[in-house]
């Protein structure tokens, strides 16, 4: 028999959550008590395992000059110490809950500070810690003030009996793996460190201490009732409402409410005998009502993202630059809503939604996803020991962000299977807060939550759903219906969000969803631009997964975030060309339109030629008017069409006045058809033939320039890099494109020379493109006339054999002179689109330089496509499609693209390889989603398409 011998470390396999701190409160700060930030430059030894070093750091008087210096808030890992560690749902050490591996990375924090000399004596003190991963112990003084774990969450020490006038010694031991790791298998890097704010503040005599704004709406009567629960008597005053009332009164007046769209805040005072708290009230009404998550009587219709908190150089230690910039992109790409996955975020995050206006699903710090891999058995959410370490969670969780009217959801946590700890949570929340919702994902027949929540459900799931056809418990079928995480943003996408929008806007049950997720968790990295999971040397990892956001690590919109602004607009615009009028609808749950200013554009051929204002009402939330445009102008035989816009009639808090948000496009009169009327035949001589402008290889037909620009390699293309939607998720059951393509031998295929024929007023090249080793072929062949100026190339396409997947794409590429590189083009802009990702493509004539059509995933991938273009300029040449077709233009080719893992393996070479693609294949979400629907794969049939090419005059 083994005989485990007790240490001094033990606290960090134990499933309680700590000792020493004080109860949860709420997140406030003193108008005048005084408060110290003890951020800033630390001293720090990395020790390799939890009890390598002694206590003795602790003491007064230690001599730490030796010691590395980081700043905290900050994690060690990004700092020179040790690495970072990336894993989606696998914990990268072995699974013995409670234990953890000896060899466990802690790190001693020291700062010697002083109080400064007008630091009150009276009263006490509290030291604060934000945030700290995943275990920290903490002395003040040499004395052991406890431990604590729950990583996202605050924890507060009281100090005041310890602190001196001077050199006051703050020491933490900060364990990157304990019992409390079991619970925060969060789908991001494993960071330890002290990550948020360290802060002492003065709690003088009569302060106050913690504090409930209770603070409801009556839609029907207009009037909102102010009541604030205090642990220490005071009085309630908000000037704007004419309120001076005692703390546990209730008083009703007549208020304007907040909501995510007019997020009205009312400033007031908590005065206690020895304190004064600023409060910030928004007035509004959370409940379950028909069936429905109604806020101030109203359903709403969450256009949502799931956000991590996440700096490319600083890991979770944001600064609230970069918290407010998250909240104004947001605003200004029309997204209502935020899921803080999966835990609190820094509390100043949940002040910027009060002030700008999001709707938040609060979620607590918990996840137990790795469970998944031994089905669930000893998940701690089921294990009654571990269910005071969930209540703290949730406690601390609800209790700092109770009196944010942002906030109208609570969230159990993550991916952490089902159990008696979860109901434990839902029932403490519920009682503790009746005044919101709970909601947990995993909760299947839910039992513990509000509504009826699930992860990349398929669009047709999601329609039986909305009809109520989905089966599940009574109860279950009664709730309202949330999309927690869909439209996995990873690399290229998503796709397929514009039709789930659609099922939303349909069916009152789907109350919308949030997109997966903010942004890529890149690490900025001299080796790649951005690193990404095993960049590192992991031993266990997920590669790119991590990068599955909206924004490019370095806050960059993607197209991704450019879609979703289209695809949740709130302001939808129906044009009908015969009557000349276009019909606008307020698509606002709360918001009429009196704040924005609307206007026309008339463009021929993608330019404008006439624009003015437009005179639409003030619409309410849900309703519509038919509004007049003038008589357009004539225009020839020109292509036409209409623009509206809705724009900001002025300033505001999240953008300044002409900020676009919404738009919309009607055809006019369509394009007129591109026609070459052949007037010469195919001429032979010194190997060549010439045609036109253009001159071929006289023995394999391939053309050799147009004019004075060199063409190389011009063939029929079906490749595309795989994008991470193309190669899916290795768990998904149904088919993967990505690897189907390459099984095929999509990636690798021959081209055989069957005929050169210069025959008639015609040179025809017939061709059979195929992979090795299969049967499958596509039969192509390509026809070039000329009208003596210009040259057409018809391209016909039989497909042979049995093809069973779709093709990635299908058109021609060819080389272009590498000095190419402005581009003009009159088509879908200003970013790249495919057929599942272009509602934000817009028509008109854009420019560009080739690098400008680039879209740098971090883990290269198909990109740049420009949809609907009916001609472009590159290189001297210019390109007529017939009918429209996909342009894209790059430095290097699609192999070298698909070979790449990082944006600095992209070299440019001496050549511009051009893609003009009559088709497309969709791309999906299939990364974690579904794959694209089936409207938008790209099948191989037999098709014909056509391009004129001439020198640019």
């Amino acid at each position: 028999m083994s005989i485990r011998t007790t240490t001094a470390v033990d606290y960090v396999e134990d499933v309680s959550p700590g000792t020493g701190a004080l109860p949860p409160r709420a997140w406030y700060a003193s108008s005048d008590a005084a408060s110290l930030s003890l951020n800033g430059s630390w001293r720090f030894r990395l020790s390799p395992t939890a009890d390598a070093e002694d206590d003795s750091f602790a003491e007064p008087g230690f001599d730490a000059g030796h010691w590395a210096q980081i700043a905290v808030p900050g994690h060690w890992a990004l700092q020179g110490h040790g690495s970072p560690i990336y894993t989606n749902h696998l914990y990268p050490f072995p699974v013995d809950p409670p234990r953890v591996p000896t060899e466990n990375p802690t790190g001693d924090h020291l700062h010697v500070f002083d109080l400064p000399s007008d630091w009150p004596s009276d009263g006490g003190t509290v030291l604060r810690f934000d945030g700290v991963e995943s275990c920290a112990r903490v002395w003040l003084n040499g004395t052991d003030l406890g431990e604590f774990k729950g990583s996202r969450l605050p924890h507060e020490f009281a100090v005041g009996h310890l602190l001196q006038p001077g050199g006051n010694v703050l020491a933490v031991r900060v364990h990157q793996w304990s019992a409390g790791s079991y619970l925060e298998d969060q789908d991001q890097w494993w960071l330890p460190g002290v990550f948020r704010d360290v802060t002492l503040l003065h709690r003088p005599a009569g302060c106050v201490l913690d504090f409930f704004v209770h603070a409801s709406y009556d839609h029907t009567t207009g009037e909102g009732t102010l009541k604030v629960e205090s642990d220490v008597d005071g009085r309630v005053t908000v000037p704007a409402l004419d309120i001076d009332v005692a703390t546990g009164e209730s008083v009703t007046v007549p208020v304007e409410p907040w909501t995510a769209e007019t997020p009205r805040l009312y400033d007031g005072v908590l005065a206690t005998e020895g304190e004064r708290v600023p409060l910030r009230i928004g007035f509004r009404t959370v409940v379950l009502e028909d069936g429905l998550i109604k806020v101030n009587g109203t359903p709403l219709l969450f256009k949502g993202v799931n956000r991590h908190e996440w700096h490319p150089e600083k890991g979770r230690a944001l600064d609230p630059e970069t918290m407010r910039e998250d909240v104004l992109l947001m605003k200004r790409h029309n997204v209502n809503a935020v899921r803080t996955s999966h835990y609190p975020p820094h509390p100043a995050f949940l002040e910027l939604c009060d002030t700008y206006g999001l709707w938040v699903i609060d979620e607590c710090d918990l996840e137990t996803h790795g469970f998944v891999e031994q089905a669930w058995r000893d998940n701690p959410v089921d294990d009654d020991r571990w269910t005071p370490a969930l209540l703290d969670r949730a406690a601390r969780m609800v209790e700092r962000d109770k009196n944010h009217p942002s906030v109208v959801i609570w969230s159990l946590g993550n991916e952490a299977g089902t159990g008696r700890g979860l109901t434990a949570m839902a029932e403490w929340i519920h009682h503790r807060d009746a005044s919101r919702l709970v909601h947990y994902e995993g909760d299947i027949d839910c039992r513990d939550t509000d509504m009826y929540s699930r992860m990349y459900a398929f669009h047709e799931e999601v329609e039986r759903i909305g009809r109520g056809l989905d089966g599940g418990t009574g109860k279950r079928r009664e709730l309202p219906f949330v999309l927690c995480e869909f439209g996995h943003a990873m690399g290229n996408g998503p796709g397929g969000i514009a039709d789930y929008q659609r099922l939303f806007e349909t069916y009152d049950r789907l109350q919308g969803g949030f997109i997966w997720e903010w942004i890529d968790h890149g690490i900025k990295d001299e080796r790649y631009g951005f690193a990404y999971g095993g960049d590192f040397g992991e031993e266990l990892h997920d590669g790119n997964f991590v990068c599955d956001g909206l924004l490019f690590p370095d806050r960059k919109p993607s197209p991704g975030l450019v879609e979703y602004k289209k695809v949740i607009e709130p302001i939808r615009f129906e044009g009908d060309a015969a009557d000349g009028t276009v019909r606008v609808r307020n698509a606002y749950d709360f918001a009429d339109l009196s704040a924005l200013a609307f206007v026309w554009s008339f463009q021929v051929d993608g330019v404008d030629v006439e624009s003015g204002r437009l005179p639409v009402p003030p619409l309410g939330p849900g309703e519509s008017a038919h509004v007049k445009l003038p008589r357009p102008p004539e225009a020839g035989d020109g292509e036409t069409q209409w623009t509206v816009r809705a724009l900001l009639a002025s300033d505001t808090a999240w953008a300044s006045a002409g900020h676009q948000v919404a738009w919309g496009q009607f055809p006019v009169a369509a394009r007129p058809p591109v026609r070459v009327v052949p007037s010469g035949a195919p001429r032979s001589g010194d190997g060549r033939i010439t045609l036109g402008p253009a001159s071929f290889d006289a023995r394999t037909g391939a053309l050799m320039s147009i004019g004075a620009v060199d063409v190389t390699g011009l063939r029929l293309d079906v490749w595309r890099a795989t994008t991470d939607n193309d190669d899916g998720a290795p768990w998904q059951s149904d088919v993967r494109h990505g690897p189907a393509w390459r099984k095929l031998g999509l990636h690798r295929m021959r081209h055989r020379l069957d005929a050169v024929e210069p025959t008639g007023d015609a040179l025809t090249v017939r061709t059979r493109v195929a992979p090795a080793a299969r049967e499958v072929a596509l039969a192509t062949v390509y026809r070039w006339t000329s009208d003596g100026d210009r040259l057409r190339l018809t391209v016909s396409v039989a497909p042979e054999g049995d093809w069973t997947v779709p093709l990635p794409r299908l058109g021609v590429r060819f080389g272009l002179s590498g000095a190419a590189d402005r581009v003009r083009w009159f088509g879908g802009g200003p970013g790249e689109a495919y057929p599942d990702t272009r509602a934000a493509s817009e028509l008109r004539r854009w420019e560009s330089t080739v690098d400008g059509l680039q879209t740098p995933y971090v883990r290269p991938q198909e990109n740049g496509a420009r949809a609907d273009v009916r001609w472009a300029e590159l290189g001297g040449l210019r390109i007529e499609g017939d009918p429209e077709f996909w342009f894209s233009a790059r430095r290097w080719t699609n192999e070298r693209l698909d070979a790449a893992r990082h944006l600095t393996d992209l070299v440019p070479g001496d050549t511009v390889w051009v893609n003009l693609d009559h088709g497309q294949h969709g791309i999906g979400s299939q990364s974690c989603g579904p794959g694209p629907l089936p409207q938008y794969f790209l099948a191989a049939e037999p098709a014909e398409f056509s391009f004129v090419f001439s020198e640019v005059g």
